[in-house]
């Protein structure tokens, strides 16, 4: 089902009622955890950063800031793993992190269900199917999540999320969010072997430039 008329316009009510509940229920967990990044690792609290929405057209993404900004003793970047806090460890374990993208969905940038926004350097690098995950906004969680999150390889993610473009319905989106539920719970597929989300996605051998290149500038 495409995403237009009554269909969406439930879609967004549905995202504007469930992102606005929890911004009221999970206010007290916001608060604490801001405070704890704070104290712990100082301002700012919030990370922004630009992603791909729907067709690809950058908007500000926020998380929680769950790593930290130092260096090595030589003054040299770190790796994620070695910047990654005791406290950004927890958030993201429980998913707290990403309750800021919860007014990204008021917004209108996100909503609560779709194709995880991930960094704008990858659109050049999908192939024309793969890019088709921008038909549709972006989500906090989705199809992917619910399936495997973090524990999928590249492709059987991107393949998740065409099947979503494809056969998305408010159903579906209900049912990805009851999943959702349960897989906080759990805390299942939080990251990948080795690596404390995902590795880089490196595109498919140059052969594809994508349909969203121009927007990645």
């Amino acid at each position: 089902m495409q995403q237009k008329g009554l269909a969406l316009g439930f879609k967004r009510a549905l995202d504007i009622a469930v992102a606005g509940a929890a911004i009221v229920v999970a206010a007290p967990v916001v608060a604490i955890a801001a405070a704890a990044i704070a104290v712990t690792d100082g301002l700012p609290v919030v990370f922004r950063q630009q992603r791909p929405g729907r067709f690809g057209e950058p908007f500000l993404l926020y998380k929680f800031r769950t790593m930290s900004n130092s260096a090595s003793k030589e003054g040299l970047p770190q790796f994620d793993a070695e910047r990654l806090t005791r406290v950004g460890r927890f958030l993201r374990d429980t998913s707290i992190d990403e309750l800021p993208q919860l007014f990204n969905v008021l917004r209108g940038d996100m909503s609560l269900v779709g194709p995880r926004p991930l960094l704008m350097r990858y659109l050049p690098r999908y192939s024309p199917d793969q890019a088709r995950r921008h038909d549709v906004l972006p989500g906090i969680t989705g199809w992917a999540q619910v399936n495997g999150r973090n524990a999928l390889s590249w492709n059987e993610k991107f393949s998740l999320d065409n099947w979503y473009v494809d056969h998305w319905s408010p159903w579906l989106d209900l049912r990805i969010l009851a999943k959702t539920a349960r897989g906080v719970i759990s805390g299942s597929g939080v990251s990948s072997d080795g690596h404390v989300t995902m590795p880089e996605f490196m595109g498919n051998g140059g052969s594809h430039a994508g349909r969203y290149q121009g927007s990645a500038s």
